[in-house]
């Protein structure tokens, strides 16, 4: 049996349609219909999704055809040694929680805490600034010195445009040189 055919019993097996199938483990709904046919051969990465959604299809019938499509259908010793490894290999490491840490019941609430002392936050002190320096330090000029706009154009008439594109939203564009 093929790849492409044991991914259609994959599809059969889910009782999915192709588009469902493929909406399902996140592809393409055109990249299952290409496989399927036989006209595309699917990417590791196609197989991982597939593997992932349904941890239940083993590796080895998957990519190879070799052995059982499901885990189920292993004999008895073989598929709980195969849970009980897999159970140790995934089995996290959890923290102490609150209540492991405790001794028993009647050790609950008996310590005395002291409550912390909190230093006393001296304030700052902010020189005050004269009403003078406030308005000038918060003013902006509103209009340029007569000097400054005339020095301007004489800068702006040396320069010389060379050329002006314009860019439009359907990411065409005119160019003119003058």
């Amino acid at each position: 049996m093929s790849l492409n055919e044991r991914i259609s019993k994959v599809i059969e097996y889910s009782k999915l349609s192709s588009s469902e199938f493929a909406d399902e483990i996140d592809v393409q709904r055109s990249s299952i219909s290409h496989i399927t046919s036989g006209r595309n051969k699917p990417s590791l990465e196609f197989i991982i999704k597939i593997k992932s959604r349904f941890p239940e299809i083993l590796w080895d019938w998957l990519v190879t055809g070799d052995g059982e499509m499901l885990k189920s259908d292993l004999p008895e010793t073989e598929n709980s040694l195969e849970i009980e490894n897999s159970e140790e290999k995934t089995k996290p490491t959890s923290l102490p929680d609150l209540f492991t840490m405790m001794n028993n019941d009647e050790d609950f609430g008996t310590a005395e805490e002291k409550p912390e002392e909190i230093p006393a936050v001296r304030e700052s002190i902010i020189p005050h600034q004269s009403k003078a320096e406030e308005k000038i330090s918060d003013s902006q000029p509103l209009e340029k010195p007569n000097e400054q706009i005339i020095n301007q154009a004489i800068e702006n008439q040396t320069n010389k445009i060379k050329r002006i594109v314009l860019f439009y939203e359907n990411g065409k564009f005119e160019s003119f040189e003058p």
